[in-house]
């Protein structure tokens, strides 16, 4: 059965994995592939996992490539760890999707933006409410891109027993502790979970921490999870200046390198899980490969900061 929401809230802790999606060399789904590599992570020690989600393509998967990627997820983790489900696009096709969630056995779903428009605070409340409401799962609130939600926004949602928290890739560390006094204020003793979800979220980590959020999204354990748990444990721990060198000599020059392409927050992902000898395919289109060039050097990279730990 899945998780209640609150279930699903007091389950979320650890090093949250968002797999990619593996695709055959035609372009199809590889199931196998995937239910491997989301595997492979559980054993490294994934703290939930986050399917059809960013970095796995959500925008480009049909309907029932997306409940089979969901159902896959489910299945494999087999109930150790939360499945949360990405949903987006417009309100009507979002609730298609937050259904084939259902569907496939999901613990939660991940609100991702809507589609394309600029809505008003009361345009994003709506939706978002409609998408609560329209289920007894946990929903998680994803504030980025055109979805900026106001600290009275987030204190409406965190009013409906199923929103369960908000995870934040705009990085407006203002915004965000405005939200988080807006929801403590509103709801006295309610456990609202706050989650960074800005790519290469290590970047930020000591950042976020100092307003108390330490859930975080790491799209590099899905190919260095030896690097990921490191400055999970270290930034966790106290141990700033093992945080500090892995930011140093890691991290930030993978954020400059990420930053050499667009799409790179996927699909040089991908790429990296490719070289740690899963072959999960290629990105989809709009998305493009990442430059050769630009490979390698996540390759060197990657040895580079295995020296540091």
């Amino acid at each position: 059965m899945p998780d209640t929401p609150d279930r699903l809230r007091s389950r979320l802790d650890g090093l949250l994995f968002f797999p990619v999606t593996a695709f055959t060399p035609d372009g199809g789904l590889d199931l196998a592939v995937f239910r491997a590599h989301v595997r492979a992570r559980l054993d490294a020690g994934a703290g939930a996992v986050f399917a059809a989600c960013g970095t796995g393509e959500y925008h480009a998967l049909d309907l029932d490539e997306y409940e089979a990627v969901v159902a896959a997820a489910v299945a494999e983790t087999a109930g150790a760890v939360p499945v949360v489900a990405g949903v987006g696009h417009g309100t009507a096709l979002a609730l298609e999707f937050l259904r084939r969630a259902e569907r496939a056995g999901a613990d939660g779903v991940l609100a991702l933006p809507p589609y394309l428009v600029k809505p008003s605070q009361q345009g994003l409340l709506r939706h978002y409410t409609d998408l609560a409401r329209a289920t007894e799962l946990g929903v998680i609130v994803y504030a980025r891109d055109n979805a900026v939600l106001e600290p009275d926004t987030v204190a409406a949602l965190a009013a409906l027993d199923n929103v369960i928290g908000l995870k934040d890739g705009i990085g407006d560390l203002d915004l965000l502790q405005r939200v988080i006094s807006a929801v403590r204020t509103t709801h006295p003793g309610l456990d609202f979970r706050y989650f960074n979800g800005l790519p290469t979220a290590e970047l930020t980590g000591l950042a976020y921490r100092g307003l108390g959020v330490t859930l975080y999204s790491s799209a590099v354990f899905c190919f260095a999870p030896d690097l990921a748990l490191a400055f999970h444990k270290a930034v966790n721990g106290g141990d700033d200046a093992g945080a500090n060198r892995l930011l140093d000599g890691f991290f930030r020059p993978l954020v400059e390198l990420r930053n050499q392409g667009r799409g790179y927050a996927v699909s040089l992902v991908k790429a990296g899980v490719r070289l740690d000898g899963l072959d999960v395919g290629t990105v989809r289109a709009p998305l493009a490969e990442p430059a050769p060039e630009h490979v390698a050097a996540l390759a060197e990279l990657v040895v580079r900061g295995r020296a540091l730990l």
